[in-house]
């Protein structure tokens, strides 16, 4: 009988770059915990992180392994544009449904039986500029290579509202899970490492994709936190929602800021509440400035965080952006429980891969 299929980890230099946040967020972590008055205890917090483990977690539940410009999951692809590459996902049904459309904004009728090879042609006659005004209009998860250029920062815009009101040191820790996927949930599930006390909210028509779609990570991520389901479309499901909230100490969403703001979500209202939440973690592919959608793939090509062959780039790893965002986004957030700041954490996934890319000296 054969063996497993060996599963070939990111490049060293991405895995640094991880290393650094996870080295913070361990000694925020320990902060936490004192300012709580709680024990270490080596069952919940054992003095470190396995970053190579941590950005491997899918591809090895799921036996993935490299495939060069198709990505692990074979969802996204990196596609030569006419002034570039951008990675574009068909992960969802509406993606493929949205290929007509696009076309038609550049004049091109759909030919092929195979929606990927009416995409492929279509990228290779437009610039990338216009890719990424095409995917702002339709809705389209679409990275242009190198789109997101590093500044300086991890990806994460923090906006500061004072300081914490929490004086109850004694009481636990409660983390509201309003995520999905990937990044959010990991964010919540390490924030747990500081003993935090996490519940998953899931919409009753719309429960988290990755139940389906990534069964074995959805349980490594959430099996550790209470589950709460809310009907989203009653008023007695947003009020239900506003008090998880409202008792809540860091609140973790993935959703765009028009629909946070749909649901009575809007993360600066609450941060400036008496009785809102201290850190509010806003997970989104380019930033709550911006309307468009994104994957972990095309979010780590629009960061540059591809590996370079001779015949043109490669993905470096399995939808790379999504827990390098994780990390970096529990990280930023415990260091901001630690020092007793109230504040709203804009995490965007381009960003953080773009920073990523930097320190890996790509």
């Amino acid at each position: 009988m054969a063996g497993p299929v060996p599963l070939v980890a990111p490049p060293p230099g991405f895995v640094e770059a991880a290393e650094s946040w996870a080295s913070r967020l361990t000694a925020a972590i320990g902060a936490i915990r004192c300012a709580l008055r709680r024990r270490l205890d080596d069952a919940t917090h054992n003095g470190g992180l396995d970053v190579v483990e941590l950005l491997t977690e899918r591809a090895r539940l799921r036996s993935l392994v490299p495939q060069g410009r198709t990505s692990h999951g074979g969802a996204t692809r990196l596609l030569p544009c006419a002034d570039g590459w951008a990675a574009v996902s068909l992960a969802r049904a509406s993606d493929a449904e949205l290929v007509p459309a696009w076309r038609g904004l550049h004049g091109l009728d759909v030919e092929m039986d195979d929606p990927w090879d009416d995409v492929t042609e279509l990228v290779a006659r437009v610039s990338g500029a216009d890719l990424v005004r095409d995917a702002e209009l339709l809705g389209l998860p679409l990275g242009v290579l190198g789109e997101r250029r590093p500044d300086g920062t991890d990806g994460v815009v923090t906006t500061g509202f004072g300081p914490s009101a929490r004086t109850d040191h004694d009481a636990a820790l409660r983390v509201l899970d309003l995520s999905a996927l990937w990044a959010g949930p990991l964010c919540a599930a390490l924030l747990g490492r500081a003993g935090a006390e996490s519940t998953k909210v899931e919409s009753v028509e719309r429960p988290d994709g990755a139940r389906v779609g990534d069964a074995l990570l959805y349980d490594r991520l959430n099996r550790d936190k209470q589950h709460r389901t809310v009907d989203l479309g009653s008023r007695r499901g947003r009020v239900m929602l506003a008090a998880l909230v409202a008792r809540a100490d860091v609140v973790v969403t993935a959703s765009r800021h028009r629909a946070l703001v749909q649901l009575g979500l809007d993360p600066t209202s609450w941060l400036a509440r008496s009785d809102g939440p201290q850190v509010w973690v806003s997970i989104t592919g380019h930033g709550l400035a911006s309307d468009r959608v994104a994957f972990g793939d095309d979010a780590a090509v629009a960061g540059g965080l591809v590996e370079h062959a001779p015949d043109g780039p490669t993905f470096a790893g399995d939808a790379l952006a999504d827990p390098l965002s994780g990390l970096a986004a529990a990280t930023h957030a415990a260091e901001a429980l630690a020092r007793g700041e109230r504040v709203l954490l804009d995490v965007a996934m381009a960003g953080v891969a773009a920073a990523a890319a930097t320190a890996a000296g790509r």
